[in-house]
This record gives structure tokens, sequence and C-alpha cells, in this order.
């Protein structure tokens, strides 16, 4: 009994020195201890091409490319709409939108149809809250674009905290007391918010402030970036730098992607210098793909642009990053989707209650961390107005009014080029009716966009698109 009591003595006295700098590290850095930061990084109207670690051969993106070295890069990373308002409201609520009916950009209320309802659908929760039950600070900076009236406010869906501006898009240089539209005035409920010097930098600014107020507790920032959205405006010293560039629009162009990874890197190193960057997951996507007719960016090597469900409307670039628990520089080749967000989120920050299978998308950390087997062959569909897709393993099949459904084997035809729906008619034909099926028995949209839009993606099938980088450097 003696040697017993002798050997618990000396164990304490090893351990001892132990247990206290584990105690003094756990209250030095409490957010490192006991849970998990969320940080969402989303580029608005970004190419898929346009950054160095997709292929960029004209646009440097440093930043970006590191938080992709330090972490996971999905080459098959896509959203679950071709355009802005939709898109969030799929990633932020992690169920495919259209199945809420809010299939539709917002815009103005088109008639017959009731303002109330213009806007995120108040049955659907947020991210925000669903984070909110477990006790997070949640922050939103920049673009919402879900809704202008009082209870469509991101203050009214989880968010404790919101810099920006409700509406879809942004002056880069200005905003006016009374401003409508781009101009409109920037909000927050935390401070009166500072005249813009470049909208880019400011919401970079903001999130960082907002990380470094909130340091001690489990947040959860949304950084909503307008950029590369048009209107095309840029800093005369990023312009200086691509001055080579003769095409105006896309030396422009190029000076916003600039400035956008130099926020991103801003983000990323206070995250660092708050001890936080180990246990921070930090997701970075664009909320669909590049509009190449009016801000010259390049989605190659895939075909079609925004506001259509070819590639280069819906698959971006995608990468998540939490150094303490994903593994660096991984290439994930499975497909992935924004929808995915929601689920991984909450997985993260430790939610036992709610129902998973109420989210279209699934938690990403075990299939990235080898507990769970790859996704390989999943289905996916999408709808946006005129547009009907769905992928099925390699296949993919797109259907639009005035045409036959196009089908394409994107193993061998990433870039859309070969139409194979004659010559795989049973193929074709399966897939069709398997969308037509999920399709009528959507819900109708609560509200819709101008019928303008209509004709207009429908012309952009037909357009001619870059699916290779340009020579010039």
């Amino acid at each position: 009994m003696k040697n017993i009591f002798t050997s618990i003595f000396l164990l304490v006295l090893v351990l001892r020195p132990i247990i206290c700098q584990a105690t003094i590290d756990s209250l030095s850095n409490p957010a490192k201890a006991t849970h998990y930061n969320l940080v969402l990084i989303v580029a608005d109207d970004l190419g898929y091409g346009d950054l160095g670690f997709t292929g960029s051969t004209q646009i440097k993106t440093p930043h970006i490319d590191q938080l992709a070295a330090d972490g996971v890069t999905f080459t098959q990373g896509y959203v679950s709409s071709a355009v802005c308002s939709p898109s969030r409201a799929g990633f932020i609520t992690g169920i495919n939108q259209v199945e809420f009916g809010h299939d539709n950009n917002l815009g103005g209320v088109e008639p017959g149809f009731d303002p109330e309802y213009n806007g995120l659908p108040l049955t659907q929760q947020t991210l925000a809250d669903h984070l909110n039950k477990l006790g997070y600070v949640n922050g939103l900076i920049g673009k919402w674009h879900l809704g202008k009236e009082a209870k469509f406010h991101p203050l009214k869906r989880g968010f404790d905290e919101f810099w920006g501006y409700t509406g879809g898009g942004h002056d880069y240089f200005e905003s006016l007391p009374d401003g409508k539209g781009y101009k409109e005035p920037l909000e927050s409920n935390f401070k009166t918010p500072d005249p813009i010097t470049y909208i880019t930098d400011d919401v970079g600014n903001e999130s960082v402030d907002f990380i470094t107020r909130h340091k001690d507790k489990p947040f959860f920032l949304f950084a909503a970036f307008n950029a590369p959205h048009t209107p095309m405006q840029a800093l005369e010293e990023d312009l200086a730098l691509y001055q080579h560039i003769e095409d105006k629009k896309r030396r422009t162009y190029a000076a916003m992607v600039h400035r956008l990874d130099l926020n991103v890197g801003k983000i990323m190193k206070s995250l660092k210098d708050q001890g936080l960057k180990e246990n921070t997951l930090v997701v970075f996507f664009s909320d669909n793909g590049g509009p190449t007719d009016s801000n010259a960016s390049i989605n190659a090597p895939y075909r079609g642009q925004k506001g259509i469900l070819l590639e280069g409307g819906i698959h971006v670039p995608f990468v998540m990053n939490l150094p303490g628990l994903l593994p660096k520089n991984m290439v994930y080749q499975e497909q992935v989707t924004s929808l995915d967000i929601v689920p991984t989120f909450l997985a993260l920050a430790g939610d036992k209650d709610t129902d998973r299978n109420m989210f279209s998308g699934v938690d990403l950390i075990p299939h990235l961390t080898g507990k769970t087997a790859p996704l390989a062959n999943r289905e996916m569909t999408w709808k946006f107005t005129i547009s009907r897709a769905i992928r099925e393993g390699d296949w993919k099949l797109v259907s639009i009014p005035d045409r036959m459904p196009m089908l394409y084997n994107l193993s061998d035809d990433p870039s859309e080029q070969n139409d194979l729906a004659l010559k795989n008619l049973d193929k074709t034909a399966y897939l069709l009716k398997k969308l037509g099926v999920w399709d009528v028995n959507l819900p109708h949209p609560v509200f819709l966009e101008g019928a303008v839009w209509k004709k207009r993606q429908l012309g952009l099938y037909d357009h001619n698109y870059q699916v290779t980088q340009p020579k010039t450097k």
C-alpha cells in the first residue's frame, strides 16, 4: 500500500506542471481550447479561372493561393444557383433554395406578387439562427441581398452585428444619405459607418475589427465582399499593376481581384495575430460564376457564365482551411456544394439537436479526414428561372426551353463542348425524367425577377466563351 501512495505522489509531481500549464494556456486563449470559430469569405461574380490556384496567367492572388495551399481545394466545388440572391439563400440555409421558392434573383416586385414575400422566406432558419442557439456571436460584413423589408433584415435573421448594405451591389467609392441602388447608405448597428474609402478595403477592415472584438468568444464571421461585381471601379495603384492588359474592363477587373486578394490576406493575418488560426475554419468561394460579358471575368476551363447552368455559371473556386484539423495542400476531387456549409459549420460548432436530414448538403469534415468514404457519384440538381440541370456521377444534363436537352460527360469534356444527348438516348431520357420529377415537386417561386432576364439568359447559352487562359501575362 505504501508503494502505491508513493507512486501516486510521484505521478502528481510529474503531471502538476503539465496540468498547470494547460490551465494557463486555456485561460490565456480560451478560444483555442474550447471551440472552433467559423469564417465564411464569399467573393461576388468571381471568374473560376481568375485566381492563381485555379490557373490564372494574368492575375496574381498570393493570399488566396496561400489559403488554398494551407488547406483543402475542391476541384469540383459548386454553388446552388447561377446568380447572387438564390445562391446566398442556399448556402445560408443549407437547403436548396428552390425547395422553398427562392428561385429568382431579388429585384423589384413584379405585378401580381406580394412585396411582403420579397426576400428569404421567414419559414427558413439561417446558419446564424442555428449558431445563436450554440452561443456564437454572428457578424455579417458586406452584402446581404436576401430582402430589404425590415423583417428580412440580417439582424432579424440571426446576426448580432451587421455592417454593410442590404441590396445586390454597391458603388466602391461612395454612398449617399438618401441614395438608392448602388449608392444606398451603409448600415451598422454597432457603430456609425465611416465614409467609404474603397469598399473592398472597408469590408476587410471591418472583418478584422469583428475578429479582434470577439476573439475570446466563439464567433461566426460572414465576410461578404462585393468584389469583383460591377460597377467596374478600381484604385489607381491597383490599375497600375495591370497596365499591360490592353482591354480596359479586363484591366479594371484584374485590379479589383487583386484588392480582394489583399483583404483576404488581411483577414487571415488577423486570425494568426490573435492566435486563432489553428482553430478557425475558413471557407472561401464565389457566389456564382463570373459574368464574362459584364465584368470581363474568365471562367476557363469552363464554358458559360453567371446566369446559366453550364459549368461556367455554377462551378466555382472553393477552399476550406482549418490547420488544426484538416490536412494541408489537399486536393479533393469529388463533388462538393455550398449547401454543405451549414451542416459542416454546425457539426464543428457542436450542434447535437438539429435534424441533419433537413439539409440538402452534408458535413464535409469526416470525408476530408478519412473517417468517411469520399463523396463519389453524388447527385446534384439545379433550377434557375428558365434553366434546369442535373448531375449524376460524370454525366450532366441541361434543359432549357428552346432546344433539345444537352448531355455532357464532364470527366471527358469539362468544358461542355460535345453534346452527347443523341448518342446516349437512354442516359438522356433517364436524367431528363429524374430532373422533371424533381422539378414538378418544387413549390412556386415566392417572387419573380423581371421577364426581360429570361430572354437574356437564353441568349447566354449561345455565346462563345473563352475556355483557355489568355496569353498576355
